[in-house]
């Protein structure tokens, strides 16, 4: 495996752990912080309503017999005593595992991908990837509205749940640093578990794309018109 696939399965399985709310909460955070003790029961307690004691995440810890033999000799990697695991099952690794299990028809394709592109390109004021891929948007049937929307920051009220789960995950994650519980079921009523790794890895695809563009100040050609405007 090439440095670059490392790292951006790395960025992949961090943006999946975002989704999955496997990162400690902010509850956790503040009562930390204010040297308040407390017991594990009651930090569990703390805990958003679709956290999993046992995972402390949104999903549970993978059913080990669900695993195909391949799937076991990775989770017996996580469990064994010499685990270099930092997180173990309840981390990035062990979040992994359950897209072995989900045996749902993906529901990933060109427009999931430029879904992804567009709507992290708004969030990042990423011009030179948003005017490259608005047209391949359009060709993958985003609408003019839908596009529009993203592009301007607008209101997913009258945006179809497929396309507007994609889209308030990009501004969940690239604004608040964190995924929302309605975000997360939103996205769960569109895609199985599958499905959502793959789209953290799009998402980690596309943001080492946009970290080249801005580290090496890459230019629209002289007669390319900029589409989208970074002054919101």
């Amino acid at each position: 495996m090439s440095k670059v696939t490392c790292h951006l399965s790395l960025m992949g399985l961090c943006l999946f752990s975002f989704l999955s709310g496997c990162a400690i909460v902010s509850t956790y955070y503040e009562n930390f912080t204010d040297n308040t003790p407390m017991t594990e029961a009651e930090y569990l307690a703390s805990l958003p309503d679709d956290i999993y004691p046992e995972s402390r995440g949104r999903l549970p810890i993978v059913n080990r017999a669900d695993l195909d033999a391949e799937g076991k000799m990775i989770y017996d990697r996580y469990t064994s005593p010499e685990s270099t695991s930092l997180a173990g099952l309840p981390g990035p690794g062990g979040l992994r595992l359950h897209a072995r299990v989900d045996q749902s028809p993906t529901r990933i394709n060109n427009k999931v991908r430029a879904l992804i592109r567009l709507s992290m390109a708004r969030e990042l004021d990423q011009v030179f990837e948003w005017t490259l891929y608005e047209p391949v948007g359009l060709k993958a049937e985003i609408t003019p509205d839908v596009m529009d929307a993203i592009r301007h920051n607008g209101s997913l009220e009258d945006v179809p749940p497929f396309d507007a789960s994609i889209i308030q995950l990009s501004r969940d994650v690239l604004k608040d640093h964190r995924v929302s519980s309605e975000t997360y079921q939103l996205l769960q009523e569109q895609f199985g578990n599958k499905d959502l790794m793959e789209i953290a890895y799009l998402m980690g695809d596309a943001m080492e794309s946009y970290v080249l563009l801005f580290m090496f100040d890459v230019h629209l050609p002289y007669d390319r018109k900029p589409l989208l405007p970074v002054d919101l």
